[in-house]
């Protein structure tokens, strides 16, 4: 009995490795690999590319963003971007503008971030009203 446990142990964890690969390979099809970032929570994944990279201080720029789910889900009543500098406690001084793009893709464009050092993006879905994911990613802006 103890085998069996062990056995069905290490596939419930080759199976769970082999759902979360092909999760992220699907989530991020039809983005460009170079450059692809990823933020993940609670079974959700938003994979992005910045337009275009790589990202510099002072310069605008794009999201190509592709979002997706471990369970199936309808399209969000609303995707929305904001980012932060957590160090500093402060934002962006511009507002994204987030556009459907296709199904579970975005485009936001808008953004720019107005010093170098660490930032964190910030995404928000709303799947329904009161029912909102939020999921972020920090990355260096030289």
């Amino acid at each position: 009995m103890k085998q069996l446990v062990a056995r069905l142990r290490a596939g419930s964890a080759a199976a769970l490795l082999a759902w979360a690969f092909a999760t992220h390979a699907a989530c991020a099809d039809g983005l460009a690999e170079r450059g692809r970032l990823l933020a993940q929570t609670h079974g959700w994944q938003i994979a992005f590319v910045v337009q275009p990279g790589p990202l510099q201080a002072g310069k605008p720029f794009a999201l190509d963003i592709v979002l997706c789910s471990a369970v199936p889900a309808g399209q969000p009543t609303r995707v929305a971007v904001d980012a932060e500098m957590p160090a500093h406690k402060h934002g962006m001084n511009y507002r994204a503008v987030v556009k459907p793009a296709g199904a579970h893709r975005y485009r936001a464009e808008g953004l720019l971030f107005h010093m170098p050092g660490r930032w964190r993006f910030l995404f928000e879905v709303e799947l329904a009203p009161g029912q909102v994911i939020r999921l972020s990613r920090e990355v260096e802006v030289s």
